[in-house]
């Protein structure tokens, strides 16, 4: 599978899973694709639950099985991930202004998931995801003590090193404090 934009911890740790399905699992690719195919369910959180409610299947391995089942790949176009994510102008706004703000880091990775948008040194320290009403929730690699304008995030859906969260609603909230935040969490990764 090709993976694009990750750090070396999670292009080794993706490598691994791959590798080591059998193991872990005890069945091979070929044989969860061929259970996976009786599976009842059309939308892929179904198709995930049926698999771990019926064989015990975790997440990580149940996509493997369902992009291996579909054809596709979650790494394969980071472009077409980003369009179908960014879809409404002003949270896109925000995404441009969060990109100029990291954009001078050292070592930087930027990569598209399919619910975010995500930076990385070594680990992820920041991430970026639409919200209602042309807002986006970023999600930093330092304590909600850092400002009073951080808050502890709440099933956000990406990294467990990001312990922060704060609401953008405009580009203009992307300013000095911010920043500021931005560069804490990359030193911290």
């Amino acid at each position: 599978m090709p993976m694009p934009a990750l750090t070396e911890r999670q292009r080794r740790y993706f490598e691994a899973m791959q590798a080591n399905l059998a193991r872990n699992t005890g069945k091979t690719l070929d044989e969860w694709t061929a259970i996976a195919k009786a599976c009842p369910e059309t939308r892929q959180r179904a198709q995930l639950k049926w698999l771990k409610d019926n064989y015990g299947l975790l997440q990580n391995h149940g996509l493997q099985v369902l992009n291996a089942l579909s054809g596709a790949d979650q790494w394969d176009d980071e472009a077409a991930l980003r369009a179908a994510l960014w879809t409404d102008a002003a949270s896109a706004g925000i995404l441009a202004a969060v990109e100029r703000a990291v954009a001078g880091a050292p070592d930087l990775i930027a990569g598209q998931r399919k619910a975010y948008t995500a930076w990385s040194r070594a680990f992820q320290f920041a991430a970026l995801k639409p919200a209602k009403g042309g807002t986006a929730v970023l999600g930093l690699a330092v304590t909600p003590d850092a400002s009073p304008r951080l808050a502890s995030p709440k099933n956000e859906g990406w990294s467990e090193r990001l312990k922060s969260k704060v609401i953008l609603a405009s580009p203009a909230d992307v300013d000095g404090e911010i920043e500021a935040l931005l560069k804490a969490a990359w030193e911290r990764s």
